[in-house]
């Protein structure tokens, strides 16, 4: 029982106004008394002997007496909490008592009254914060001694739920078990107007009970679920009465487990909503037609029938006679509008779907033996012209296009290139490559070639993204039919994509292929548009097939069987499939050997008769020597190192490379060393690096530019990204450096009167063209519309590296076997394209075939592939008519492949 720990007051409440001024000495302050309460004796007492709560009648406002100590005391003295009973809250009011409304907790010492322990040696007492002088303004309160101990009681049992407790949080109220009153009077209304219209119905009627038991059927069946869902919200209260929860735990309602588990329904299975449909109107037709037959003379048969007409048909029930049937056929017909308009619904998103997905290009390609074109890049356009072309032989083909862009804009891009297809279908998919279904739904295992095309990012993210493209592909669990050309941007990379990929993958270096043809173009111009002949479809193109009836035959004789094509190489079958170009004439094709060929088509060429030709001697004429040369690079591209250590291989000692680009020398020098370069190794060229801008003129003047023998322009990495402004700011420097010659060169040609025809009324062009008689320069082209301007001009060769690049692409995606012809010609070391003056092979005026030519040149172990006369500007690869004897002259050059030496 609570005492008063020496304070008489508690007890009696005597001299209330000494007890507040000790409290307020104290530093309290007096707090307001809004409503209170005192406990009549009498009334606790005739309460605690009865089943009604204690009486309590709130007095006056007065003040609070001083702070108490409440003990309570625990049987063991282990059980005691740490901060000795004082607890988060600072009093914990009975609930008996009402609620109270939680305020912060005052700065005074907090009331506190104490209970005496048992002797027991095993007890401890525990203090339980009392409400503060903020939170509650008391008078005098007044509490039977049975009231107290109930009191008592109660705390002691709140003390232990709460200490076994981890949090002190309160739960919430329970909500009150109600229903909503209006809506079951309404459904009782309902209900009691049908029984009484079929009542009156059925006084007249033989099948009253079948009749009532559909009546009853139908008013359970539609009442139940609404009873069900006003239920819904008490049922886990319902359960908690029996399971009590544990501290912290939340139920969730019963109403949102069923609303979750039908929503996920609905999400996983596709074809949920129109099962829904299907029940909702299977559902509506039985209950409809129980209820016409309750309300009717009309047998069940009929009714159900009736019921599928008004479901069907919102005007049939027009025909109805008498008041229950018209409110039961109403009901049917306006829940069959509503079930139309929703099948309405399904049917038109589903053919939204369909239609989007089809505009989208997520479809699944049906296709075999197409040729699969992953990525999107300004190649593209080139690439499917030369596919278009090389499959012009046999109708058309199938090119399937996987980027990740949307699939109109890709259609509207590629409508945009206006050339002809000549029968080739190009398909576009939108996906991404690095993702399985998406490459499955292109087909990638039946494609017979899978071109992987580098991005328009930096060389490092697009090699980057061509080895994960190339591990996406390794991961197709098909496998693949076809072979992989990956192009790639760094030649450092190459090896790393090779060895993921494996046999199946072949690499097309996009710089290199470039740097290399560039240099071989300033050391030998008009390089670059023969090689645009050889690499494109529209002309002559490497082809490899086997001859049987070629075996046993010297490769001397077989070089000039074909009168259709020219051979250049063997595919030797004992040595592993190695591609030997330019073999000895001593070699003897044996069976299983393939000839590698240029010609016009894979089926326009194949062998014929050893014709007749005139040998003869070649003429004493000795390779010219090599003089050092004086080179300059305007700009800086990334494979720059690799394009130093070709010059090397080429040019004679004492030549002179001037780097001149807006690349400060100390990062130069670092960027060469990092790519291989032993700055102090280079014996034959010597670095002069100059620094400033390409396209200011005053820039330019400082350099010598009328001594140098080549000039190249190279596409500055800075601005790779972009091919527009790439080309013109390689026009701008092409131009600039022209004008500077003009100027500094002396040119007898410039002061004449002549004029050329067709540039007469440009003068800046013609001497433009004269300075280009002294002086070569190769401009690296990236859009194809650039070289109409610099074809037209012709102050310039240039080399269209995108377009070279995709035909290069193209040629190793219809045979993979090209790509070691290609590297090998490329390379710095064994065979290469070269041209050649015609004294090397004739003399001046002599009448020859071509057949004859290409004897000759093997003397000097080499293949005449084709020439180009001194009145044409045009090169003639593979030329028709081998045998026909016509007059030469000394000015006319041959394209030959040599080995070099």
């Amino acid at each position: 029982m609570p005492t008063s720990d020496g304070d008489p007051s508690y007890a009696s409440n005597s001299n209330p106004s000494s007890t507040s001024t000790s409290y307020l000495a104290n530093g309290g302050t007096r707090p307001q008394l809004k409503k209170s309460r005192t406990i009549n004796a009498s009334s606790s007492a005739a309460s605690s002997h009865g089943s009604c709560p204690p009486l309590v009648r709130r007095a006056a406002t007065a003040t609070l007496p001083l702070p108490r100590k409440l003990t309570v005391v625990v049987d063991n003295a282990s059980d005691s909490p740490a901060n000795g009973g004082v607890l988060d809250r600072d009093w914990f009011y009975p609930s008996f008592l009402g609620p109270y409304a939680a305020r912060p907790r005052g700065n005074s010492r907090a009331a506190t009254v104490a209970r005496p322990a048992p002797a027991s040696s095993g007890t401890s007492k525990m203090e339980l914060p009392l409400p503060p002088k903020r939170l509650v303004d008391r008078s005098k309160v007044v509490v039977s001694e049975e009231v107290n101990k109930e009191l008592v009681k109660r705390i002691d049992e709140r003390s232990k739920n709460l200490f076994s407790s981890s949090s002190s949080s309160s739960r919430s109220p329970k909500r009150n078990f109600r229903f909503d009153n209006s809506f079951i009077l309404l459904i009782l209304t309902v209900i009691c107007a049908i029984l009484a219209i079929s009542q009156q119905r059925r006084l007249d009627t033989n099948s009253i009970d079948s009749r009532t038991v559909a009546l009853y059927t139908v008013v359970l069946s539609l009442v139940t679920p609404f009873l069900l869902l006003k239920c819904l919200d008490h049922l886990p209260h319902i359960k908690s009465l029996s399971k009590p929860l544990t501290c912290n735990e939340e139920e969730v309602p019963l109403k949102k487990r069923i609303a979750y588990r039908v929503d996920v329904f609905f999400s996983v299975h596709p074809y949920a909503k129109l099962l829904a449909l299907l029940f909702a109107t299977i559902f509506l037709i039985g209950i409809g037609g129980l209820a016409l037959y309750a309300v009717s003379d009309a047998s069940l048969p009929e009714a159900l029938w009736y019921s599928w007409t008004f479901v069907a048909d919102s005007g049939n029930h027009a025909d109805q006679v008498g008041s229950g049937p018209r409110i039961v056929s109403v009901s049917i017909s306006s829940g069959g509008m509503l079930i139309f308009a929703m099948m309405l619904g399904l049917v038109s998103d589903a053919i939204s779907e369909k239609v989007d997905s089809w505009r989208k290009g997520k479809s699944e390609v049906i296709e075999s033996d197409h040729i699969l074109i992953l990525g999107w890049s300004d190649k593209l356009g080139s690439l499917l012209k030369q596919l278009a072309i090389a499959n012009k032989s046999i109708g058309g083909g199938v090119v399937v296009v996987l980027a990740e862009r949307d699939k109109e804009e890709m259609e509207i891009d590629i409508a945009k290139f206006e050339f002809d297809f000549m029968g080739t279908s190009v398909i576009c998919r939108s996906g991404s490559p690095l993702i399985l279904a998406d490459l499955k739904k292109v087909s990638v295992s039946k494609a017979r070639a899978i071109i992987v095309l580098a991005s328009d990012a930096n060389a490092d993210q697009s090699d980057a993204r061509a080895l994960r493209v190339v591990l996406s592909l390794n991961g197709v669990k098909e496998g693949l039919k076809g072979h992989v050309v990956v192009e790639l941007s760094d030649l450092d990379n190459e090896p790393l994509v090779k060895l993921v990929g494996g046999e199946l993958i072949e690499t097309v270096v996009a710089h290199d292929v470039i740097g290399r043809l560039m240099i071989q173009c300033a050391l030998q111009p008009g390089l670059a548009q023969i090689w645009e002949d050889i690499l494109g479809f529209e002309n002559a193109e490497f082809y490899i097939k086997r001859w049987p009836q070629l075996d046993g035959m010297r490769f001397e004789d077989a070089l000039i069987s074909f009168p259709d094509a020219v051979p250049c190489g063997v595919k030797v079958a004992a040595n592993g499939g190695k591609i030997l170009i330019n073999p000895d004439d001593s070699y003897v094709l044996k069976e299983g050997d393939e000839i590698l060929v240029l010609a016009e088509d894979d089926d326009t060429y194949s062998p014929g008769p050893l014709p007749e030709v005139q040998r003869g001697f070649l003429p004493n004429v000795p390779n010219p020597p090599k003089y050092p040369e004086k080179i300059l690079f305007c700009g800086w591209r990334r494979d720059i190192d690799d394009m130093i250590m070709v010059l090397e291989a080429f040019l004679s000692p004492g030549s002179e490379l001037w780097m001149f680009n807006e690349v400060p020398e100390k990062e130069r020098e670092k960027k060469l060393t990092d790519g291989g370069i032993d700055l102090s190794g280079l014996t034959n060229i010597r670095l002069v690096h100059k620094e400033g801008n390409a396209v200011i003129r005053r820039h330019l003047e400082s350099l010598p530019l009328e001594t140098f023998d080549s000039i190249l322009i190279l596409a500055d990495e800075s601005l790779e990204d972009s091919v527009v402004h790439s080309d013109s700011r390689s026009l701008a420097t092409l131009l600039l450096i022209r004008d500077i010659q003009s100027k500094r060169l002396p040119s007898k040609e410039a002061k004449s009167s002549l004029r050329y025809a067709g540039f007469s009324h440009s003068s800046w062009i013609r001497e433009m063209q004269q300075a280009s008689d002294k002086s070569i320069i190769i401009s690296e082209i990236l859009d194809s519309r650039t070289r109409n301007l610099v074809s037209v001009s012709r102050i310039s060769d240039y080399v269209l590296s995108n377009e070279l690049v995709s035909m290069a692409l193209a040629m190793v995606a219809e045979d993979k076997q090209i790509n070691r012809v290609l590297e090998e010609l490329f390379a710095e070391e064994g065979n290469e394209m070269c041209i050649r003056p015609a004294e090397y092979y004739l003399y001046e005026q002599e009448e020859l075939s071509f057949y004859d030519i290409m004897v000759r040149a093997r003397q000097r172990k080499e293949i005449v592939i084709g020439y180009r006369l001194a009145s044409t500007d045009h090169a003639i690869i593979n030329p028709e008519n081998k045998s026909e004897v016509r007059t030469w002259s000394l000015d006319d050059v041959f394209i030959v492949i040599s080995n070099g030496d």
